[in-house]
């Protein structure tokens, strides 16, 4: 049966982005009769709103999306929160380490700017230069009390995998993934180890996900490559992008389900608009989650990102 799953990170209210990926990821697993998991990423504690936790889940329910497992029903994987497996992500930290596939850095973020010359906010990906400094600066950084990160130590190799929408991907993961933090400085366990963990513990098949995490699965496929584990398949979805062509944020608050809700908009209307954004229907108009279900097949998906235009957004409020 396949198993498929969608996993928040509560940080604030579900946009319309997070939606639209959560309706695909449903219907992938619903339309082949597999079963739906609903897991919450919440191991960064600093970045957690904690009403989001069931918000999050609020919103999905009204937007008509249901699942097996999950936070406030069980199964029989529990916890579906991420705060509460860290036991299973630090065995895995363990293997890793005793195969020899990990490595304490000692750079900051500033050293790693002045490295490569990166603007402020930019890094670079993390390679044979920053090693090399690692290991001038490591013995300093350490008598001065520095906490490392640690971080795997990517292989000289090409992953290559075949997206069940965007087909043939190939990546050089030295050049575009570089050396991968899997337990930052503060001793928070990174998102690239939990949930590669988290979907092997789950036995997940199948993830679906947008398209600029197109390299994290690529680092993801180094770590079940290290774990020897079969990874599931993935179908990344090109972004949905607001009215300016610019990716949809939380911390933006672009068009959030909440907002949504409060002003009295309905689900059917909020599905409706997804639906057609995706090329599952041809018409504008109120679907269910449920019935756009007939018209669901993954490989009619539009394979292009899509800005919602200004009569889009009109005619999901109902101003037009």
């Amino acid at each position: 049966m396949p198993r498929g799953r969608y996993a928040p990170s509560p940080t604030g209210a579900l946009h319309l982005g997070n939606a639209r990926t959560a309706l695909v990821a449903w219907w992938q697993a619903r339309s082949r009769g597999g079963s739906f998991t609903l897991r919450v990423e919440d191991l960064d504690e600093a970045r957690t709103v904690s009403e989001a936790v069931q918000g999050n889940l609020d919103e999905l329910r009204w937007l008509g999306i249901d699942w097996d497992e999950g936070p406030d029903v069980g199964g029989p994987h529990e916890s579906y929160r991420q705060s509460e497996r860290l036991d299973l992500y630090h065995q895995a930290l363990e293997r890793l380490e005793a195969s020899g596939h990990l490595f304490e850095c000692y750079l900051s973020r500033k050293d790693l700017r002045e490295l490569a010359s990166a603007p402020h906010g930019s890094f670079p990906v993390y390679g044979e230069p920053e090693r090399r400094a690692n290991e001038r600066l490591a013995q300093a950084k350490r008598a001065g009390g520095k906490d490392p990160s640690v971080r795997f130590r990517v292989p000289d190799v090409t992953v290559e995998f075949s997206d069940l929408l965007m087909g043939a991907k190939r990546f050089d993961v030295r050049k575009e993934v570089g050396d991968f933090v899997v337990r930052r400085a503060d001793n928070v366990l990174a998102y690239q180890l939990a949930v590669v963990v988290d979907d092997i513990a789950m036995g997940i098949t199948e993830v679906v996900r947008g398209d600029d995490l197109l390299t994290s699965t690529a680092a993801q496929l180094l770590l079940y490559r290290a774990l020897d584990v079969d990874p599931p398949e993935y179908a990344h979805v090109p972004l949905l992008l607001d009215e300016t062509g610019r990716r949809m944020a939380k911390r933006k608050g672009s068009l959030t389900l909440s907002a949504l809700v409060a002003n009295g908009v309905r689900p059917e209307r909020v599905v409706g608009l997804l639906a057609y954004s995706l090329g599952v229907t041809s018409v504008l108009e109120e679907r269910s989650a449920e019935e756009c279900l007939d018209h669901y097949e993954l490989a009619r998906l539009r394979q292009e990102p899509v800005s919602l235009t200004p009569a889009e957004l009109a005619w999901l409020t109902g101003e037009s």
